[in-house]
């Protein structure tokens, strides 16, 4: 044990205590209307990059960038050896940008991007392509690998599959939150997209959901056929529009074990993979409340159901 570990722990359960909450949260879905919730929402500590009179995208944006900004905070705390697992979990930002970046490559209108420093892995690259297929090319020659396809539905998913495997490879404590991600991605996919999933995809969420799944008889929802340990993601799941339960459920699951994980007493990478994935549950749950204030969601019942 050393003594830059124990200072990280101790710094990373007390972002944790920073959440919002689901009670704070409930606050803000029960405000009339989006703008009082957002200016409730930057009396918090989502403050750093929430501001009164954001608009609802603006704040929505915010939300992620404080998210990233205490992943950053907790970057200069861990010891060297730990900065590579927070650089797998903020790669999940890269792909962000991204998909930010696609859009502007195609003429359509794009948001802001997060800020990532250090933790960026192809990104500095990435931005200053000018069209896909040089982007593709960087993609190829970077840690993401090639995507398989110019597509934005192909470079989409990929990076998002391909993050999964990232995270679970590189912390094995997450592995059963990235399967079950997994399983999310491609029954959401199976389940509303048109057309086959991409074979760079399949070939990505392998080493998750095994060997062989994607051939499985599917069900007559259109549910395929998934590894028992991550089937319980879909419980309850018969029509796309039920969708949106299994990921309310997904974050319940992950927010759950990290607080387990965060009561322990190890001094290593677990008591900062742990923090942060509570407040990407947080952060998730303030975006739903946001959403139900603006009336974008049917109800406040609703909101209480899923968060």
């Amino acid at each position: 044990m050393s003594r830059d570990w124990v200072a990280a722990s101790v710094r990373a359960r007390a972002l944790a205590r920073r959440r919002l909450g689901p009670a704070g949260a409930r606050r803000l879905a029960a405000a009339a209307g989006a703008d009082e919730a957002i200016s409730l929402l930057a009396d918090t500590s989502y403050g750093h990059d929430v501001r009164v009179g954001d608009s609802m995208a603006t704040a929505q944006h915010g939300i992620g960038a404080a998210l990233l900004w205490n992943l950053r905070v907790l970057g200069g705390w861990v010891p060297r050896q730990g900065v590579p697992a927070l650089r797998a979990l903020a790669a999940a930002f890269e792909v962000a940008n991204i998909d930010e970046h696609l859009r502007a490559l195609h003429a359509e209108p794009a948001g802001p991007t997060y800020r990532l420093g250090s933790f960026a892995t192809a990104w500095p690259r990435v931005v200053a392509t000018t069209n896909v297929h040089d982007l593709r090319t960087v993609l190829a020659t970077s840690a993401w690998g090639d995507p398989g396809g110019d597509g934005t539905r192909t470079i989409s998913l990929y990076l998002r599959a391909t993050w999964m495997a990232r995270v679970a490879a590189t912390l094995p404590m997450t592995r059963s939150w990235m399967q079950s991600a997994a399983a999310l991605l491609v029954t959401r996919e199976r389940m509303l997209g048109s057309r086959a999933i991409p074979e760079s995809v399949l070939d990505a969420v392998e080493p998750l959901l095994g060997p062989g799944w994607c051939d499985a008889p599917r069900s007559s929802a259109g549910i395929p056929e998934l590894p028992l340990d991550v089937g319980w993601v879909l419980a309850g799941v018969s029509s796309p529009d039920e969708l949106w339960r299994a990921e309310a459920s997904w974050w319940r699951h992950v927010e759950r074990e990290a607080f387990t994980l965060l009561r322990g007493s190890s001094f290593d990478d677990v008591p900062a993979v742990a923090a942060m994935a509570v407040l990407a549950a947080d952060a998730w749950r303030v975006r739903a409340a946001l959403e139900t204030a603006a009336g974008h969601r049917d109800d406040l019942e609703l909101f209480d159901a899923v968060a």
